[in-house]
């Protein structure tokens, strides 16, 4: 009788080997700005440009088949691309009107015929706090920091995401006060809502007390892993790394290795997935690859290329290695979905529980259903893990290599999956 045990995955993944230079001790410096990426400068449209909805005026007449409907859900439908928690707050503020007379709720039910009247409201800022959070420093030294991000961790301040985010914790590693960030539109009510794009925005200026610093608006953070996506993440200290390690993401000389586990297996054993990659438009928390050209002004070009290293659970699940030549918000996630092997544990795209049982329940013996029911039921995100990275260094020129093996979660999954195969 075949057992699923938690014994080590029969599988080598390096443990950085990597750290040359003395480790600096705390740093006090405040991050400073870089020039905002052009997507137009790249030859792409921008449709997904982070938009400001603040002021964003609209009088226009309910028309409805349904009979009625909730007057935030049929205000979101009418501002592309707004989240229903902006359009939520904005009522809360009394600066919606139907026909004429101030509405508060927004669960309120509209007609049609209704003429609302409705004016955007303001964003209210972000705080990052600095926090005492365990924080896994693979390298450092006196200009960037590479850190190994833990499953479900937040990387920068959002709506529901105030607290326990990799920014607090760096900010308290750093010896750097609280700051506040400017709160746009992409930080929305979602919580997974992040992306692999690099994010530079305006400088902002704030002040604490007598003192006035300069800050960006995701300090030092060059790029973004999602809330489930765990492994490395470069970390800018000052304005020249910043600047530097931005222009190398822009010019994607970024080394960039992933590993995920798969709902099903590739067709192929490696490829290229050269699809471009747009919102969902019945979705907003998901993004879609985008085939057809009709909606192709909508997307942005991105490549993954892939490569299997195992199939795993004979036939039901496999370890895919994907390369990345462009950092789209849920790249691997999307292209991964399009390919028709959504991740395991991924819910938003395709990779759930029910998927996932149909596939290796038929593949594993009767002895170890329920095993494998509880295994798969308590997969609490995208099996993703972002195990290698590298970059020139912005100071020294000195080509930067790391790696770091998937978390407890990931190899318990990926050790069981083998032992079925076996």
């Amino acid at each position: 009788m075949l057992t699923l045990s938690s014994s080590p995955p029969p599988y080598h993944f390096p443990t950085n080997p990597r750290i040359r230079f003395r480790i600096s001790g705390f740093i006090r410096i405040l991050y400073g700005s870089a020039t905002a990426l052009n997507s137009a400068d790249r030859g792409e449209a921008i449709p997904n440009q982070r938009l400001n909805y603040e002021g964003v005026r609209l009088e226009e007449t309910v028309d409805t088949k349904s009979g009625k409907v909730r007057l935030d859900s049929w205000i979101s439908s009418r501002i592309p691309g707004i989240s229903r928690a902006r359009v939520q707050s904005s009522i809360r503020f009394g600066l919606v009107a139907v026909n004429g007379l101030t509405v508060d709720k927004v669960s309120h039910n509209v007609r049609t015929g209704d003429k609302v009247n409705c004016i955007i409201s303001e964003l209210p800022p972000l705080r990052a706090e600095p926090e005492e959070l365990p924080l896994d420093i693979v390298y450092e030294d006196e200009h960037v920091l590479v850190v190994n991000k833990p499953p479900h961790m937040v990387v920068h301040p959002a709506p529901g995401n105030a607290k326990g985010t990799l920014v607090s914790a760096i900010l308290h590693h750093c010896s750097l006060p609280t700051i506040t960030l400017a709160n746009t539109e992409d930080a929305s009510d979602v919580e997974n809502t992040s992306d692999d794009d690099v994010s530079i925005l305006p400088t902002q200026i704030f002040s604490q007390g007598r003192m006035t610093f300069t800050s960006s608006v995701r300090p030092g953070i060059v790029h973004r892993l999602d809330k489930g996506t765990s492994g490395l993440l470069v970390v800018a200290k000052d304005e020249h790394s910043h600047t530097h390690l931005s222009e190398q993401f822009k010019s994607r000389t970024i080394h960039r290795v992933y590993l995920s586990l798969t709902t099903g297996v590739p067709c192929q054993t490696c490829g290229c997935v050269e699809v471009p990659i747009g919102r969902d438009f019945n979705n907003r928390i998901r993004m879609t690859a985008v085939t057809g050209l009709g909606r192709s002004g909508h997307a942005r070009h991105a490549v993954s290329r892939y490569k299997v290293i195992d199939v795993l659970g004979n036939g039901g699940s496999a370890l895919v290695e994907w390369r990345l030549e462009t950092g789209r918000t849920h790249q691997i996630r999307a292209h991964a979905k399009y390919l028709g092997i959504p991740l395991l544990g991924d819910e938003v795209y395709g990779g759930t529980r029910d998927l996932a049982l149909s596939l290796l329940r038929p593949r594993t013996p009767t002895s170890c259903h329920g095993q494998l029911n509880d295994l798969i039921s308590a997969i609490g995100r995208p099996c993703l893990h972002a195990i290698a990275l590298g970059f020139k260094h912005p100071y020294t020129g000195e080509n930067m290599r790391f790696s770091c093996p998937p978390p407890a979660d990931f190899a318990k999954v990926l050790s069981h999956l083998h032992k079925i195969s076996a």
